[in-house]
């Protein structure tokens, strides 16, 4: 059995990046890893869906021991990527999606060079801008800082290798799918079967 694909993906906030993997989710191959954080769980969260909602100390103990493939602390919480689940389902041939911000994203790309990063964009900031005053859940200072912040974080999407544009949803998860069936045609990704061709 082949090893599965691991796939960092990242986003702006508001840039709907969560609805994009719910539709990529319905496929059979794809894993989401469930991160770790330390913030608050908002109404509509899941202990153990969403995130595995952690205090602080347990987040702490959990870096110690080494649990934590890569975490980032981002506007004061830390948030991070458990290890053991990620290995386990690569090795059963799964397709592992780590939902990540970029601190993070280029974290695993030091320690897991073989990833491929996909990061999801916004039509514009100012759309960007609409679709979080239109969530109603964060305050206009808030959303200020979160656009300022986006646009830091759009800055370093140069560094992944694909980039998807969310402005169409069908759009987006196709563009998504395409990506990740493209990056398993590489060459690199099919030494051995080319060797096999060659009687290597």
């Amino acid at each position: 059995m082949s090893k599965g694909l691991l796939i960092v993906v990242s986003a702006p906030s508001g840039c709907g990046k969560g609805t994009v993997l719910a539709e990529v989710l319905k496929r059979d191959n794809f894993y989401y890893s469930v991160s770790a954080t330390t913030r608050p769980p908002r109404p509509e969260d899941v202990d153990g869906v969403t995130y595995h909602f952690l205090t602080r100390e347990k987040f702490e103990e959990l870096i110690a021991s080494g649990g934590v493939l890569e975490y980032a602390e981002y506007c004061g919480n830390y948030y991070g990527t458990p290890k053991k689940a990620v290995e386990d389902k690569l090795s059963e041939g799964k397709d592992v999606i780590l939902e990540i911000e970029v601190q993070g994203a280029m974290k695993i790309k030091e320690l897991c060079p073989e990833a491929v990063f996909i990061f999801i964009l916004p039509p514009s900031l100012e759309t960007l801008r609409e679709r979080l005053e239109k969530r109603g859940t964060e305050t206009a200072e808030v959303i200020n800082k979160r656009v300022a912040e986006a646009k830091g974080e759009i800055e370093k999407s140069y560094n992944y290798d694909y980039v998807i544009v969310n402005d169409d949803l069908s759009e987006a998860v196709s563009d998504f799918i395409k990506a990740v069936d493209a990056e398993k045609l590489t060459a690199k990704r099919n030494i051995s079967l080319i060797d096999s061709i060659l009687g290597k």
